[in-house]
Order: structure tokens, then C-alpha cells, then sequence
């Protein structure tokens, strides 16, 4: 029986599924992060993942993005061959004008991520098309649809590597995660893929990440196969690695792993890990002929009770009037609420700021970093009145070889970003007396509620990597590499490393 399957109704189906999960987490892993949130011992690692259950549930009901990054569109077809499609478009042009209007939506738009080319000018295509899209021929009458929006924080963590086939496949994972930093905002799902060639190994490790997260239920009922004794060998071992949420140092990095394998070359091992960090987005659905697909939002009841609450201890800081020997007061892992004035600047405007200053430009008009602080964010686009649309932070490494020009040249005394600062960074943030504050990625419409006002003041062009300046009330941060040079983030994961080996010995 032959299915026809209309141009709109492909079309349709694709943007309501991405804006659906722009705002609606599976819950599958909001439940799972409910779940570790009771069990977390670490009081860092359990106010991140406070501040990302109570983000959740407010982009649930406000119907806006869970996180600012909303991701590379990433769709896997399963196409029916006795489906035909009644279009004068290609599929693949009907899966980007779903992507399109998707993210242009005016009650929700989401913000446009890809440029093209991907080297020389890197211009937006300002509608975060295109998708990256499989397609596969399969016996049948439907079309099954499984799409992912995959945040640049996670994918720029993926990894592959091809061992021996004596070599252990274990051992690499727990070598490389801790190389992977916290840049792809654990708590979240490892996927690997085994097998194959180099690049069929990645595509299974992508395809993983679209299961639902089941590993309680697997240890329950236990092991069956070779592959599910390794899901709960390297789940196990990979949390016992410590570094928790928001790589603070906890019990909970990971929420499961997912592994495909494939048939491989005797000679070869391909092995491909990647992660999905905690803006988690993902749905499948079927197109039957029947029209759109329908997908039901979630119930507000099944979310997690947790509320993120401002700590007792934080402190307030006033930006307009922050001096250097405040910044060199404050203490490794101090919780801070900023208020005032607080500038932006991720990739490309650093990039440009270097070469006006090597050029003997200086800073553009109205751009003065002298005692003030750089939040690392590229912001969605406001709807109805909000100042700014959901603004959390960019993974702060991108920056750290732009820190040495920015502490030296600009008189900036300190930075806001996500995840660890790597060596160069650290070093130059010691050097400088300066700090570095890291607030929780996977709560990025919780974070925009403390931002009241914003405007762009340079690089207009650059779109979302313009400068802003921001008016904060209140923004939650925490001291994560002072003006020693001290980062949470080696100490933190150091310390719950030994305390997870004392708990799991007391067993």
C-alpha cells in the first residue's frame, strides 16, 4: 500500500517539533536529573543542578529555550519505500524551510547558530539552516522522523579514535573524559558508537543519543548482551571519575550511556564518543499520510519538585563600582549575585577586538572594559518584553587565547563563562590578579530573568556575537578560578574523585 505523505504536512511537522523541544526537556531526563539531584552529596554540584531542574521547568511553561545555544538541527529519516511525497521540493528543502521557520518563529524564535562558510567569513545564514540530515530506505509505508537540536558546547567535545583490538575499549573512555573538561554541561548522556569505519562509528555514537534513557531499568533487570554489561561498566566508572554537574566535583556526570555497534574490520576498533550535555533536545514521530504529526507536551506534574533558591552565603557585587582588590577578595567556589552593568563577548567578537588592537585601532566607540567584567554569551533574541531572550554562557575555553590581550590591553579585571579555563588562561588570570566566575550552562532562561536591560554597543554585524551591554539584577555566579590562579574545577572533581572511592569501599 502506498503512503503519500503532502509537502506541509513534512514541513509543519518539522518546525512544531523543534520548537517543541526547544522549551519541553524528554523527560525521560529531566526525571533522571530529579533523581540524582536527591542523591548528590555535593553542595556545588547540587545547586547546579537545582538552578537547571527549576530552568526547565520555567522554559516548560514560558514556552522559551532551555538554553541560548539552540542547537545545529540534526534529523535522522527512516523512509518507507512505499511512501512518495506529494511536493515539487527536495526533502532535504523541505526539512530546512521546517528548520526555518522553526527558528523564526515570532512567539519563540530561536537563535541562528550556523554560518556558512564554515571557514573564511563564517556569515550566518540567520535562519540556522542548513540541517545535517540521514536518510535510509526502509521496508514499509511511513516516514519516521528522529530530530536533535545539538548544542556547539557538547559536539565540539566529540570524540573518535581507532584503537587495536586488543586495546581497552573502557580504558580510553575513562582517558578521555576527563580531557573533555565540563564544556559539554554534564549532567548527560555519553553516546558511543562502535564498529564499522571511522565515520560510521560517529554517525552510530550521534543515532545513540536519540534513545531514552533507561539505565535504572537495565540494572534492574540486569545485563542481557555484551553491550549493556559495558553501558553499566562505564556508566559506573565514569561517575566514579567526580566530576559531577557543571564539572564542580559530584556524584552524577553522567545520566546514562548509549552505545550502537557495527560490524568492523578485523584489523580495526573504530570507537566514537559523544556527549549531550543538559539542554538535552531530541523527538521522533511518524508521518502516516494522515496529516502533521501531533506531539503531546508533557505534564507539569511529572517534573522533578526542586526549586533553585539563592544561597544564604552569596554576595552581592555591585559591577559600576568593582575595584581590583575586590576580585582579588574573593574565594574559590564564593556563590555571587552581579548587579549593574555587565558587558559580552564570545568568539568573533574577540577575535576582532585582537585585531583592532594589533592594528592600533583600540576599542570601538562606547566600549570601555577598564574595572568591568565579560560575560561569555550569545544571546536568543527577545519576544514580547524581554529584555533578552535566554542568555547562558558559552564554554569559556574558546576564549582562553584571547585572555592574555584582554587582561593586558583593556583594563578587564575579570570574565563570566561557562565550564573550566585551561592552562594558558589560568595563567594569565593569575598573573593579572584578575578572576574568572562560572555560571550554570543548561539554565539559560533562569539566568535571563536577572538581565533587565540590554542593547548592542558594538559589532552589530556579528548578530548573536555582538557586544551587549546587559543591566543584571542579581545573577547568580560562582568563583571558579580566583586571582591565585585556584580553579574549582581541578579541585572540586579531585575531591569527590577520593570521596566516591571512601563511599563505594564503604559499601
Amino acid at each position: 500500500m502506498t503512503t503519500t505523505i503532502k509537502q506541509d504536512d513534512l514541513i509543519r511537522s518539522v518546525a512544531d517539533a523543534l520548537q517543541f523541544i526547544s522549551y519541553y526537556h524528554p523527560l525521560d531526563y529531566i526525571q533522571a536529573v530529579g533523581r540524582a539531584y536527591e542523591r548528590e552529596q555535593s553542595p556545588a554540584a547540587k545547586d547546579a543542578l537545582a538552578q537547571i531542574l527549576t530552568n526547565s521547568r520555567m522554559c516548560a511553561e514560558g514556552h522559551r529555550p532551555i538554553c541560548q545555544d539552540t542547537g545545529i538541527v540534526v534529523v535522522f529519516l527512516k523512509i518507507g519505500m512505499d511512501v512518495r511525497f506529494d511536493t515539487a521540493m527536495s526533502l532535504d528543502d523541505m526539512i530546512n524551510e521546517g528548520v526555518r521557520r522553526a527558528y523564526l518563529h515570532p512567539d519563540n524564535k530561536l537563535r541562528a547558530s550556523l554560518v556558512d562558510p564554515p571557514i573564511g567569513v563564517r556569515k550566518n545564514t540567520r535562519d540556522n539552516t542548513p540541517a545535517v540530515i540521514h536518510s535510509q530506505l526502509v521496508p514499509g509505508d511511513k516516514l519516521e522522523v528522529a530530530l536533535a537540536a545539538k548544542g556547539g558546547g557538547s559536539e565540539n567535545k566529540s570524540k573518535f579514535t581507532m584503537l587495536n583490538p586488543s586495546d581497552s575499549l573502557v580504558d580510553w573512555v575513562l582517558d578521555t573524559v576527563p580531557s573533555m573538561g565540563a564544556g559539554w554541561c554534564p549532567p548527560g548522556m555519553l553516546g558511543i558508537g562502535i564498529g564499522g569505519s571511522a565515520e560510521k562509528a560517529m554517525l552510530l555514537a550521534k543515532e545513540s543519543l536519540m534513545a531514552p534513557i533507561d539505565i535504572d531499568e537495565l540494572r534492574t533487570r540486569g545485563a542481557q548482551t555484551p553491550i549493556e554489561e559495558l553501558r553499566l561498566e562505564l556508566f559506573d566508572k565514569v561517575n566514579a571519575l567526580g566530576i559531577g554537574a557543571q564539572g564542580l566535583g559530584g556524584l552524577t556526570t553522567v545520566v546514562d550511556v548509549k552505545i550502537l555497534d557495527y560490524p568492523t574490520h578485523a584489523a580495526s576498533l573504530p570507537v566514537a564518543m559523544i556527549p549531550n550535555c543538559a539542554a538535552t533536545r531530541h523527538v521522533e514521530f511518524h508521518l502516516d499520510g494522515s496529516g502533521p504529526a501531533v506531539l503531546t507536551p508533557p505534564s507539569l506534574d511529572d517534573w522533578p519538585d526542586v526549586t533553585w533558591e539563592v544561597s544564604a552565603s552569596a554576595k552581592r557585587v555591585d559591577l559600576d563600582t568593582l575595584t581590583a582588590e575586590q576580585v582579588q577578595s574573593w574565594q574559590p567556589g564564593d556563590r555571587l549575585l552581579l548587579n549593574g552593568k555587565l558587558l559580552t563577548g564570545r568568539d568573533a567578537a574577540h577575535k576582532r577586538i585582537q585585531e583592532l588592537l594589533d592594528s592600533g585601532q583600540g576599542l570601538p566607540p562606547g566600549v570601555d572594559f577598564t574595572d568591568r567584567l565579560i560575560y561569555y554569551v550569545g544571546p536568543v533574541d527577545p519576544v514580547r518584553d524581554e529584555a533578552v531572550g535566554p542568555a547562558g554562557p558559552t564554554t569559556a575555553t574558546r576564549m582562553d587565547k584571547f585572555t592574555e590581550t584582554m587582561l593586558a590591553r583593556t583594563g578587564l579585571i575579570g570574565m563570566v563563562g561557562k565550564a573550566e579555563r585551561g592552562p594558558v588562561a589560568i595563567e594569565s588570570i593569575k598573573k593579572h590578579k584578575a578572576a574568572y566566575l562560572m555560571a550554570v550552562g543548561g539554565a539559560a532562561y533562569l539566568v535571563s530573568q536577572a538581565i533587565r536591560a540590554a542593547k548592542v554597543i558594538a559589532f552589530e554585524d556579528l548578530g548573536m556575537e555582538a557586544i551587549y551591554e546587559f543591566e543584571v539584577v542579581d545573577m547568580p555566579v560562582t568563583v571558579a578560578v580566583d586571582s591565585t590562579g585556584e580553579s574549582v574545577h581541578k579541585t572540586g572533581p579531585a575531591e569527590w574523585k577520593i570521596k566516591i572511592e571512601s563511599l563505594t569501599q564503604g559499601r
